[in-house]
């Protein structure tokens, strides 16, 4: 009997040592999921070829988020956010009664890639794709522009003037383009917060180029530096 028990027990002490040991290196990761809103502010241009001068045009965006973490330090971030977009254009400092402004809103659903650093307070990274759609726009031109447009028109005929101005130039109602952004991640006992700053590089072309003589821009394409605030709450 004696020579039976000894491997027994000792297998058991065996296992029992190592249980602990084996838990430790499994130590599964938990999947989380978070569900947000945001809100924050744009500055925006149109990357127009041939140029126009421009200064940055101030706009808001914000909305709702969701962020899945799949694994330890990565994740994907989706989002849905409503954004005021455009350009404003840059005059001669003694054309001062001169301005002209334009806002595209857009409704705009980024796919990211979310990478993050830390455990309380984390440093992230956010970078993927990104969809929009054009939901409005709307323009300011002063009368001093519009007289002058008008004025060099008449001694110019066929001269193709200030054509980011027309009606007859069609907006696409779709955009596409690139997003990316670093920031910091605070999580709280009340949630989670970013603060992240972003750059999108605009794919498409805001007004149609197709290729003919009638197109005046063979590029139309957005640009903008953001800076968003957003607030998670844990699901699971």
């Amino acid at each position: 009997m004696k020579p039976f028990l000894n491997p027994v027990v000792l297998c058991f002490l065996v296992f029992l040592s190592a249980a602990p040991l084996h838990a430790r290196e499994k130590d599964p990761f938990k999947n989380e999921l978070y569900l947000g809103a945001g809100v924050g502010g744009l500055f925006s241009k149109v990357d127009f070829v041939p140029r126009v001068p421009q200064v940055y045009k101030q706009g808001v965006y914000g909305g709702i988020s969701a962020k899945y973490i799949s694994e330890k330090y990565l994740g994907l971030i989706m989002e849905l956010n409503f954004a005021q977009r455009g350009w404003k254009e840059e005059f001669d400092p003694s054309s001062t009664d001169f301005s002209y402004s334009r806002t595209l809103n857009y409704i705009e659903i980024p796919f990211m890639t979310h990478i993050y650093f830390g455990r309380k307070a984390r440093f992230i990274v956010n970078a993927g794709p990104q969809v929009s759609l054009l939901v409005g726009d709307n323009q300011k031109m002063s009368r001093a522009l519009s007289d002058d447009v008008d004025s060099r028109r008449a001694d110019n005929p066929g001269t193709r003037i200030g054509m980011q101005y027309e009606g007859m130039y069609e907006l696409k109602r779709i955009d596409y383009g690139l997003v990316g952004g670093i920031g910091m991640e605070f999580k709280t006992g009340v949630g989670d917060f970013d603060l992240e700053g972003r750059y999108y590089f605009g794919l498409g072309d805001v007004f149609t180029n197709r290729r003919s003589e009638e197109a005046y821009f063979s590029r139309s394409a957005s640009r903008m530096i953001e800076a968003k605030l957003t607030y998670y709450i844990r699901i699971f």
